[in-house]
């Protein structure tokens, strides 16, 4: 299956049914977080008119294609950080009485884990997935009711791949700049 992992910008106009959209949608329960925190949040967009207002909020206009407003499905991934820090509050996460140093930002670490889940499902029922980011994520914001305590991360698209949706000579192009494997893996030491 991650063999088939591709992202996309081009769909057929087909419907997702409602139960596959309901099955991928439920691996939020099955994304990691640290400290069980679940902070995940997300928002499945099917209608029409909200798919073309978001794709406007993801600056589609900068795109050669459409391919934003063309997905039937949108699900907004989103993370609430508070959720993280209630969790390290709690008695059996404290240090020393306090709330741990975080090292990093683990609820974006945690979202990325929870965008490939979500891709990875959507592969799963047959469907293809591209990714948009969202500079107007205010707009957004008020557009869908997302509330202000929910960062948004971006905005995953789904549907069923148009014939030309991975084209053989993009393909090919990805191809001849992955880096060499040895330029990303180390073994033992650096």
């Amino acid at each position: 299956m991650l063999a088939a992992r591709r992202m996309v910008r081009r769909y057929r106009a087909d419907p997702v049914p409602p139960e596959v959209v309901e099955r991928i949608a439920r691996v939020v329960h099955r994304a990691p977080s640290a400290g069980f925190s679940q902070g995940h949040r997300l928002l499945v967009v099917t209608g029409p008119a909200a798919r073309a207002r978001i794709a406007e909020c993801a600056e589609e206009f900068r795109y050669e294609t459409a391919w934003i407003s063309a997905a039937p499905v949108h699900m907004v991934i989103g993370v609430r950080e508070d959720d993280y820090h209630d969790r390290y509050t709690r008695p059996d996460k404290l240090e020393d009485g306090r709330e741990m140093e975080w090292p990093a930002p683990y609820w974006w670490v945690d979202s990325g884990a929870f965008l490939m889940l979500v891709q990875l499902a959507a592969i799963d029922a047959g469907l293809a997935t591209g990714f948009a980011t969202v500079p107007r994520k205010d707009e957004l914001r008020a557009l869908v009711g997302i509330p202000d305590d929910v960062a948004v991360v971006g905005v995953v698209t789904l549907g069923y791949p148009a014939e030309d949706a991975v084209r053989p000579a993009d393909t090919a192009r990805l191809r001849s700049m992955r880096r060499p494997l040895d330029d990303l893996v180390r073994y033992e030491s650096w």
